[in-house]
């Protein structure tokens, strides 16, 4: 069953959704990069992102919602946010809309790209509120192991399209990269955690219904 609840501010979630009927969302390999940047655009100014995951026809993110004071302040400042939305919305909304502009100005570009009409993502994106803090690491493990689950590759700590390698490197990120590494201690259990099979049965079950 779908939760369709709204997104509230300074939650953790994990969203995760495909394209309409398991069609492939990233058709061709400077996609991935474009809904990164799309991404950035309309869904940075009112979330901070900790792990990601782009697969050819869907992905994952773990992400916590600002606060509805930091949401209302980016809501009134036209220079923060790209595609400023009306006054007197609550944050519920703000955040709501913001994820609309993303998917839409993504599926737009894509339809344009590929001369293709109509819908790119099934509605509404799935999301799980995350109310454990035991949840947290096994979930980026979640989320980072997927390529492999799906067996798009034999090894997903070499798959490039999620954030494993960034919460590695020295490199400017967007990310919320230390609060991942301090999840699991430091970067050498990090690289541990990821190197053993964890056991995911806590893991609340993706379905796509």
């Amino acid at each position: 069953m779908k939760n369709t609840s709204p997104l509230q501010p300074e939650t953790y979630y994990h969203i995760y959704n495909r394209g309409i009927n398991g069609e492939d969302i990233f058709k061709k390999e400077g996609n991935y990069d474009y809904f990164l940047l799309k991404y950035t655009r309309y869904i940075n100014p009112i979330a901070d992102t900790f792990a990601y995951c782009l697969l050819k026809n869907h992905f994952h993110l773990l992400i916590r919602t600002k606060s509805e004071e930091e949401i209302q302040t980016i809501n009134n400042n036209s220079n923060r946010v790209l595609n400023p939305v009306r006054v007197n919305k609550t944050s519920s909304q703000i955040i709501s809309l913001q994820f609309s502009h993303f998917f839409n100005g993504y599926t737009q570009a894509i339809n344009k790209q590929n001369d293709r009409t109509g819908k790119l993502f099934e509605l509404p994106f799935r999301r799980i509120p995350i109310e454990h803090d035991y949840y947290f690491s096994r979930l980026v493990y979640y989320i980072h192991f997927n390529p492999q689950k799906h067996g798009l590759i034999d090894d997903f700590r070499e798959y490039p399209h999620s954030s494993y390698h960034a919460h590695l490197s020295d490199k400017s990120t967007k990310l919320q990269r230390k609060e991942v590494i301090d999840w699991f201690g430091d970067k050498k259990s990090y690289k541990e955690f990821h190197q053993s099979f964890q056991d995911l049965r806590d893991i609340n079950p993706v379905t796509f219904d």
